[in-house]
């Protein structure tokens, strides 16, 4: 199969290309991780140790320099003493691919180790939760909101210079103040989800408004039509699709929020989960939830996109992802 065939521009792919190269999107970075893990030579700067030898402040299972390590065996040779061995390791951050896609099953199996804590999925069921109503939230204001700035230009002149000022303000920074007003629990989780959301929503929504073809609009109001008749049957039927693409994105956005967001208040959801474990140096089972977070992302978009080729199946740009 000749290159061109592969990148041609802005050609349609074969749903055999499509499926080869979406499992190569997953299959490179995995390869990538593996190699280093597992081929000693590739990386491994420290040493995992499995003799202490003679060395007195050396333990089995201790992770060390490869310079430090050499040099204690250079010195228990010369001692005369039994040198420690070792094999070679990845520093502990960096758990192998098979550690924590076993650390993935045992979440779900095994026991939280302290009394009050939480199972992996009682921890990703807060966090999704708090996602839904932040957005859900952002979703009833944002999206009329942006429907009429993008329709109605005085209506963008008043809201779209303060909305424009407000999204660089880093949601996080609220976080102090959304304690102080809504409580320690879940309130000012959701509120930085809105805010880091609803501006970015609102603006971007307006402009897909303002890519409706004006003939429409010019033609419904020859014909008579009042505002929110111009707006139900015109406006809103005219950009359906490409709505539901911009909150297929900024769902995705509302997820990226969550972790800042649940460290404000109480600690809960999977970022409390993820402290939690990272304390105790089970890195493994970070990487576990981190993975976690993805596929529930991705999985959620996947369904979206399914729904929406069924919703909309007149969209063409639907087939072209």
């Amino acid at each position: 199969m000749s290159a061109s065939a592969w990148f041609a521009v802005r050609a349609p792919l074969t749903p055999r290309r499509k499926l080869l190269l979406g499992i190569g999107s997953f299959v490179l970075p995995l390869l990538l991780w593996a190699a280093v893990s597992y081929v000693p030579w590739l990386w491994h700067p420290q040493v995992l140790v499995t003799s202490a030898g003679e060395v007195d402040y050396l333990e089995p299972g201790m992770r060390m320099d490869r310079a430090l390590f050499a040099d204690e065996v250079v010195a228990m040779q010369e001692a005369g003493k039994a040198p420690p061995q070792g094999t070679p390791a990845n520093p502990v951050y960096l758990p192998a691919p098979h550690e924590v896609a076993l650390a993935f099953y045992t979440a779900f199996t095994t026991a939280p180790e302290q009394k009050d804590g939480l199972w992996l999925h009682e921890s990703l069921w807060q966090s999704m939760q708090v996602i839904f109503w932040g957005f859900v939230i952002s979703s009833l204001v944002g999206v009329p909101l942006g429907i009429l700035c993008g329709v109605y230009t005085p209506i963008a002149r008043l809201n779209e210079p303060f909305i424009e000022f407000f999204r660089y303000l880093p949601a996080p920074a609220f976080g102090a103040l959304a304690v102080a007003i809504l409580g320690i629990h879940d309130g000012p989780k959701i509120a930085i989800i809105v805010i880091g959301t609803f501006f970015q929503q609102v603006l971007v929504i307006a402009n897909t408004t303002r890519k409706l073809e004006f003939g429409l609009l010019e033609a419904a109001l020859t014909l008579g039509t009042k505002r929110w008749k111009l707006l139900s049957r015109v406006v809103l039927p005219g950009i359906l699709p490409e709505l539901y693409r911009d909150q297929r994105v900024l769902l995705g956005w509302a997820w990226t929020y969550l972790i800042v967001a649940e460290l404000i208040g109480t600690s809960s959801g999977i970022t409390f989960f993820i402290t939690q474990q990272a304390r105790y140096q089970h890195f493994e089972n970070v990487y576990a939830a981190i993975a976690m977070i993805g596929v529930i992302g991705l999985g959620i978009d996947l369904v979206l996109a399914w729904l929406g080729r069924r919703l909309f199946p007149w969209d063409r740009s639907q087939g072209k992802s």
